[in-house]
């Protein structure tokens, strides 16, 4: 008899919202990571999630919530679902250790009757190829003794409109009683679940999501480095496509792409695709344009100083933002890294105002953090505007900075002030 409903492995941005409507849905949760740090943090009513408060996790645990480095907890759940993560390994290929070392250990703690889910970003086919022969190790057969489903996150760190309730959830089984049991489960607590009729059909659903915005983003950013050598201004082209009803969507260009998923998605997906012989080269011209926005912005930066008689070697910039979107904590894959990086090889004296980041290096140097935003935009020959958080007075900045870059199309262009 099981006594939990569900185990959540990886206690991150994806798993801990899960558990959070789990158990605002009534279910007997628990949280199983490898991280000590991330399970004593959780138990004492610390949350390091920007979308989940602590007055949530004391509501979790007042509820029963725990979290563990127990495995053993896996044979007493209904449910396991797995979100660790997938990220890429130096040779940009897919690195599946976490959800290898995941799927290890359901498969030594499996009982009869379990449903295991894979909600990790992976390619098509590894819930088949990878997870399935790993399960049924332990002797049990998937369909048949166990039931096994993928199902995509769509996390949007810090949205205010789109949770884990009301975003619809799409659910592939490996048979069509895997996928119903899956769909029944999601349905408990998601407003809308989404059946596909296989796993690999969930897997590549989430991979053509973020590969869409990737190669759109990629369009626009590339736009914006022409557009600027022909004395166009991009960002009111855009705005004036946007009022179309029908038949566009606005992306914007930026300093680079940051988050898991689309820096690393798509590379999962033109994976897949050159095993079969041949590469995707959308994906991979949007991965060169994208990958090259740091370096065009530290152009820019260099061309701007230049006007003014000034060289970045020796130039103090601050960097407003650092994060990889804004109004969250959320560093994963920032564009600030590699702009900062080049700057400070540049011979750039570098400082940082962030809200959301209290200290912050580069390669193992840290840099400065400005307390005083309206002193830092005052004293810096560049101030550097990386991300638009809500709590920047950017009124200021304009006012008050001597040469600004804004590489998100926030401010007003004017003789001291150029956007990206």
């Amino acid at each position: 008899m099981t006594e939990i409903d569900l185990a959540v492995i990886g206690l991150g941005y994806v798993g801990m919202p899960l558990a959070k409507e789990a158990v605002a849905a009534g279910l007997r949760v628990v949280g199983l990571d490898v991280d000590p740090a991330k399970v004593d943090a959780l138990n004492a009513g610390q949350s390091y999630i920007d979308d989940l408060a602590d007055a949530d996790l004391e509501h979790m645990l007042a509820n029963g919530f725990s979290a563990t480095l127990d495995e053993t907890v896996l044979a007493r759940s209904n449910t396991i679902v797995i979100c660790v993560p997938t990220p890429l390994d130096e040779d940009h290929r897919p690195d599946l250790s976490a959800v290898e070392g995941a799927t290890k250990a359901v498969g030594r703690n499996l009982s009869a009757g379990t449903l295991v889910v894979l909600e990790s970003t992976t390619w098509p086919g590894t819930t088949d190829e990878v997870a399935r022969p790993l399960l049924e190790s332990s002797g049990l057969v998937a369909g048949k003794d166990f039931h096994l489903a993928f199902s995509p996150e769509r996390i949007d760190p810090g949205n205010p409109k789109f949770g884990l309730r009301n975003t619809p959830k799409v659910v592939g089984g490996y048979t069509p009683t895997c996928r119903d049991r899956a769909t029944a489960f999601y349905g408990q607590f998601i407003e809308q679940v989404v059946p596909v009729s296989g796993t690999r059909e969930a897997e590549m659903a989430k991979l053509l999501e973020n590969t869409y915005r990737h190669v759109n983003i990629a369009l626009v950013n590339e736009m914006a480095i022409f557009c600027d050598e022909l004395g166009i201004n991009l960002w009111e082209s855009i705005e004036a496509a946007a009022t179309k009803p029908f038949g566009f969507q606005k992306f914007l260009p930026g300093p680079g792409v940051g988050g898991h998923c689309i820096p690393v998605d798509p590379s999962y997906l033109s994976y897949t695709v050159r095993k079969l012989g041949y590469p995707f080269r959308f994906v991979e011209l949007a991965q060169e344009i994208n990958e090259r926005m740091p370096s065009y912005v530290v152009a820019r930066v260099q061309r701007l100083l230049n006007r003014h008689k000034k060289a970045v070697n020796g130039a103090r910039v601050v960097m407003l933002g650092v994060t990889y979107k804004p109004d969250i904590a959320d560093e994963r894959e920032t564009p600030a890294l590699p702009v900062a990086r080049a700057l400070l090889e540049l011979g750039a004296e570098l400082s940082f105002a962030d809200p959301y980041v209290k200290e912050w290096a580069v390669d193992g140097t840290p840099v400065p953090r400005e307390e005083d935003l309206a002193k830092a935009v005052i004293d810096a020959d560049v101030t550097l505007l990386l991300q638009q958080h809500a709590a920047f007075d950017l009124d200021m900045v304009e006012d008050k900075a001597r040469l600004v870059l804004d590489t998100r199309g926030v401010l007003t262009e004017g003789e001291r002030v150029e956007r990206l």
